[in-house]
């Protein structure tokens, strides 16, 4: 990237920056801003920023950014509390997410029947993780119930996480080596399934939860002594997550697994380095994301220009029957009012997770219909970014007006409050 990308980018971060309150309080969000950002500076109009899909420099920065988003995710849920207080996220995880993978699988099957069976569930379990930071005006406005918030929040945090094994088994059969996901040859025998299986499954999360026990206890004990200060607190919570992910690379572990597998731990054993992850959570890994969108904006042309009508379908059908029925069944048995139950299955935006699982499947170039697989991803999600971001605020203030009256509605019911995945910078204002 040369030094005219580099202004482009830093005074558009700056530009938006100065006007970033007020953007907040609307319908314009900041992944909107950035993905058309990087459109207009991108290769299709003024040609100032053009990263090519496929390039080395690209590839790294999706895997640094993913392996970011899992740790903080991760650390931010207290499994703890999971289960006895948050049905809702239990029940979207546990029946929703596998019925959407279930359901985009058979769209795509229907409407792109020469891609297979492989790559058609690719592009389900990419296509199923949802983020929250899209709809922030959802999980921050205060109108809405603390259980509703809560549920799409923790969904969010713990979703990419569940779908990325998945991911890495779908691709070893859809095509030859995925090296860069861990995965080897589609046509390996009984001992090479062994193997990965033992690497993937096994020894990624048993060196994640090594670094996450070990980092976590050396950071408390170097803090207590106070040896260390706030600043290099918070960066030690991104070593801790690269530390997982090479460790784990190196003994033939998934770093991603790892990653997130530390993530867990730090967020269970010590409070002082879980403030250390969300503060860099909402500073640095906030900017990580927002770029991977303002990169995803400047590759957008080449995808759209060869969209067909089946691209337009598929993606509508994502964002509404294919998420809202999975919710609806996974919800049976809650007693939540029909309007509770649409805004639960609308308010599954597809973003970070869905743009890096889709670079790193482009990277390994083993994926057959990888071409037909981009398209539909990045029309889905391009889709999301203005439909989520544009309703995520009059909607839930509509909504969150509508169930105020509901006095004894199930909805009301309390839940432990766990830390929102990126919290608005109304409520950090508010805590200094």
């Amino acid at each position: 990237m040369d030094t005219t990308a580099l202004l482009a980018i830093a005074a558009g971060i700056l530009a938006f920056a100065l006007i970033s309150r007020r953007a907040e309080a609307g319908m314009v969000t900041a992944p909107m801003v950035f993905t058309a950002f990087g459109f207009v500076a991108g290769s299709g109009v003024l040609g100032v920023i053009d990263p090519q899909i496929q390039s080395s420099s690209l590839q790294t920065f999706a895997e640094l950014t993913l392996v970011v988003a899992l740790f903080t995710d991760a650390a931010r849920i207290d499994l703890r509390r999971l289960g006895s207080e948050h049905d809702v996220p239990l029940r979207l995880l546990g029946i929703g997410l596998p019925l959407t993978v279930a359901a985009g699988t058979g769209a795509a099957m229907l409407l792109f029947p020469t891609l297979g069976l492989w790559p058609a569930l690719l592009i389900g379990v990419i296509l199923a993780p949802t983020d929250a930071a899209l709809g922030q005006a959802v999980v921050s406005d205060a109108r809405v119930p603390q259980r509703i918030r809560q549920g799409l929040n923790v969904e969010s945090g713990l979703n990419d996480g569940i779908a990325f094994p998945a991911l890495l088994f779908i691709a070893s059969f859809a095509g030859g080596a995925v090296e860069d996901l861990g995965v080897g040859s589609g046509e390996i025998g009984a001992m090479g399934w062994a193997s990965f299986i033992l690497g993937q499954l096994i020894l990624g999360p048993l060196v994640g939860l090594g670094v996450g026990l070990g980092g976590t206890y050396l950071i408390t004990r170097a803090h207590a002594r106070e040896w260390m200060n706030e600043i290099f607190l918070r960066i030690s919570t991104l070593c801790l997550a690269i530390i997982a992910f090479t460790a784990a690379e190196l003994v033939g572990g998934n770093g991603f697994i790892a990653a997130f597998a530390g993530g867990l731990i730090v967020g269970t054993r010590s409070r002082v380095v879980l403030e250390g992850v969300e503060d860099f959570g909402e500073t640095e890994g906030q900017l990580l994301t927002l770029l991977v969108f303002l990169l995803f904006g400047a590759v957008l042309l080449p995808e759209l220009e060869s969209l067909g009508l089946r691209h337009v379908l598929y993606a509508i059908l994502s964002l509404t029957v294919l998420r809202m029925v999975p919710v609806a069944l996974s919800l049976v048995g809650t007693r939540m009012a029909p309007a509770t139950v649409l805004f639960l299955g609308w308010f599954g935006p597809r973003g970070l997770a869905s743009i890096l699982y889709l670079l790193l499947l482009t990277e390994s170039g083993a994926v057959p219909g990888i071409e037909e697989i981009q398209r539909v991803v990045f029309l889905t999600v391009l889709m999301s970014i203005v439909l989520h971001g544009a309703a995520a605020a009059p909607l839930a203030g509509r909504y969150g007006r509508w169930i105020k009256t509901q006095d004894d509605a199930p909805e009301h019911r309390p839940t432990f409050p766990f830390p929102v995945r990126m919290r608005s910078m109304r409520q950090k204002a508010g805590k200094t």
